[in-house]
């Protein structure tokens, strides 16, 4: 699969970039997120200097998607492979999520 980035925001303030690789997936938290009073996006994602890295999407992103009858229609409107879960994150985790939680991808990782 094809490098892919998206901005993670927390009730619309930026809070980290989730990059996708061709072999791994890494989180990294903003600087500015880490130094403010906001508290992390996950219990399995803690504030914390540093990467997060993982050969599969973080489950705490994986939540965020439809599943069942609803993410084969956005999957067959979209024209997304439905395995291919980071590019259906950054295609439809840009409003509407459960939470305070969004996504916007950027142009290039």
């Amino acid at each position: 699969m094809k490098p892919l980035a998206a901005e993670v925001l927390y009730n619309g303030q930026m809070a980290g970039i989730l990059q996708r690789t061709t072999s791994q997936f890494s989180f990294r938290y903003t600087p500015a997120y880490l130094a403010g009073p906001l508290p992390a996006i996950s219990l399995t994602l803690p504030k914390r200097d540093g990467a997060f890295v993982s050969p599969v999407l973080f489950s705490f992103f994986s939540g965020l998607l439809a599943e069942g009858v609803a993410k084969r229609i956005q999957c067959r409107t979209l024209n997304i492979d439905e395995q291919d879960e980071m590019l259906r994150l950054v295609k439809t985790a840009h409003s509407e999520t459960i939470g305070a939680v969004t996504i916007r991808e950027v142009s290039s990782p």
